[in-house]
């Protein structure tokens, strides 16, 4: 009973060592290091477009509690309404010199 015990371990214990030795030199081979590379390609793009999608998803949570505009979305879409800018300083020294023109003129 004990040599049959100690039979069936060696013999389970030498298939073992069979398969994990045919698996390590399968993946030194040329296709498997293509198959290696083409996995490490797959989990950057995962990792990739899980990050954009959290960046998104951030940015509209961040957009909606500071009140801020959508992205891509204009601040007025039409109608006879404009889009209120702050005076540049150029702005100001136009309106100015329009203003004394007027003052002088009248």
């Amino acid at each position: 009973m004990r040599r049959g015990f100690w039979f069936a371990a060696g013999a389970g214990a030498g298939v073992y060592a069979m398969v994990r030795g045919r698996r390590a030199a399968e993946v030194l081979t040329v296709d498997g290091l293509k198959d290696r590379l083409a996995g490490l390609e797959v989990g950057a793009r995962l990792l990739r477009d899980e990050v954009a999608q959290g960046r998104v998803e951030k940015e509209t949570e961040l957009r909606e509690r500071y009140g801020l505009v959508p992205h891509g979305t204009p601040e007025l879409t039409g109608g006879r309404h404009r889009a209120v800018t702050t005076p540049t300083r150029q702005h100001l020294a136009t309106q100015n010199l329009a203003t004394e023109k007027q003052e002088g003129t009248t």
